[in-house]
């Protein structure tokens, strides 16, 4: 259920360049929530660092959200970077396996290939 790549770069490099591949494969970039950051801003620390970007290709929310307005709850997609034990990793939850659970329509099976495909690609690209 989880993809997850480890990268050799900086934490901060791969951020830079997961954005970038983000914007290389048509996607956008939503919003990214510094987990790191914001457990600090609550008084509390996390010696990892980790930020989640909430990511999304326009034309494939429409799809999902014209077949099954509920499956909102499921969107945008999540590509997470983080360290651990001196390792930068990035990864995410299977598209597929995720709206599987949530629905048993061929169509958004479909989608959920497609843009499990394309950020599998945007996870390895910001990882190599």
């Amino acid at each position: 259920m989880k993809f997850i790549v480890n990268s050799d770069k900086s934490f901060d490099r791969a951020c830079a360049d997961l954005e970038d591949a983000v914007q290389a494969h048509k996607f956008g970039v939503l919003h990214v929530h510094d987990l790191q950051a914001t457990l600090r801003n609550k008084g509390l620390d996390l010696d990892n660092a980790c930020r989640v970007y909430e990511v999304c290709n326009p034309h494939k929310a429409k799809t999902v959200l014209e077949d099954d307005m509920s499956m909102n709850m499921a969107l945008p997609c999540r590509i997470s970077v983080w360290s651990e034990q001196g390792q930068t990793r990035i990864g995410m939850i299977s598209p597929q396996q995720l709206l599987a659970l949530l629905s048993e329509s061929p169509a958004l099976a479909a989608v959920a290939a497609e843009v499990e495909q394309t950020s599998r690609k945007i996870i390895e690209q910001a990882a190599a």
